[in-house]
């Protein structure tokens, strides 16, 4: 049986350019996937097309049970949306923005007075509720954009790249605010370039390249994919690197990497802990001095390095998320 959120062989193009290539997507009910991807993607176009922004050439999509092509109206009752750009009214407070989102949705006025006041005190938005939108800072505005699509309850959240331009603060305020969601029910599809915040919030990543679907698993289980632990060393010594490398080999599980101008080593070893006391003491009667030693996992950094031959993280060109609205061109293949 299909998930709260559906998707099978979503295609999209805008001229010459297939933004989606045959995405597939199975979200449970009451868990979060994390779509990760660099800029260009197709992590935003994704989102349009489940949440009716977006017409698919091609492909099936089903949210909250609904058929997103043949019930749009249906499927938008039933979900949240924040976007990457903070979609509130900046002449109105933050309780007016609250207010007038509830009676769009034909809420009574009490009731969304009331819905209001709780979603103020969640968001930490209490203090400055009367004041214009306008005067609020940027993490501010983001979290009354969340609380905004919250208004109803949905039972299904899209937040594409939710907290893009935020202080790490915020950012952590606005977890916690998902992780509750979450917790209650809802079923998420956050998209994001912070490989931190899908492994944090993620139960299932979806990795996203050239509008396909490269790789999914738990963050667990794409990392085993680039293999195992491994020890890092930084030697205190230049002229002690070969000998630290010979040690090191000794130990390994495959070859030793060097990075002279930083005097590290890094080679890939299975015994967690217990191997790396033996390699301090090897290191020790070698007379090799150490500045730093540490046994690593992979992190979701080294997974999207090994798939996409990149890293996510890249710096959109032009104007960007913390610099003003995109070009809509640029954004449509998003």
């Amino acid at each position: 049986m299909p998930g709260a959120i559906y998707a099978e062989g979503l295609v999209k193009t805008f001229g010459d350019v297939r933004a989606l290539d045959g995405v597939d997507l199975d979200v449970p009910e009451g868990t979060v996937l994390g779509l990760l991807g660099p800029n260009g993607a197709g992590k935003t176009t994704t989102v349009r097309c489940l949440t009716t922004l977006l017409r698919p050439d091609s492909g099936k999509a089903v949210v909250a049970g609904i058929d997103v092509l043949k019930q749009p109206d249906a499927v938008r009752r039933s979900i949240g949306l924040s976007g990457q750009f903070a979609a509130v009214d900046e002449y109105l407070t933050g309780r007016e923005n609250l207010q007038m989102v509830g009676q769009l949705y034909q809420m009574r006025a009490k009731q969304a007075k009331a819905r209001a006041v709780e979603l103020l005190e969640q968001f930490h938005l209490t203090d400055a509720a009367d004041r214009p939108t306008k005067t609020y800072s940027g993490g501010m505005r983001r979290r009354l954009d969340l609380a905004a699509a919250l208004v109803v309850s949905p039972p299904v959240m899209f937040m594409d790249e939710p907290t893009t331009g935020l202080d790490p603060r915020n950012r952590q305020q606005l977890w916690e605010v998902i992780k509750q969601l979450v917790s209650g029910g809802t079923t998420l599809l956050l998209t994001t370039q912070y490989l931190e915040e899908a492994d944090h919030l993620a139960h299932d990543i979806a990795v996203v390249d050239q509008g396909k679907v490269i790789a999914k698993g738990t963050s667990d289980q794409l990392k085993a994919r680039t293999g195992g632990e491994r020890v890092e060393v930084v030697v205190h010594e230049r002229d002690h690197i070969q000998t630290a490398a010979d040690v090191l080999r000794g130990f390994g599980k495959g070859d030793t990497t060097v990075e002279e101008h930083t005097r590290k080593l890094t080679v890939p070893v299975t015994g967690g802990a217990k191997l790396l006391a033996e390699i301090i003491r090897e290191l020790d009667t070698r007379g090799i001095e150490i500045d730093d030693i540490a046994l690593r996992r992979p992190t979701l950094d080294d997974v999207f390095l090994s798939l996409t031959g990149h890293v996510a993280e890249e710096k959109p060109e032009g104007n960007g998320a913390q610099g003003g609205r995109k070009d809509t061109r640029k954004e449509a293949v998003k």
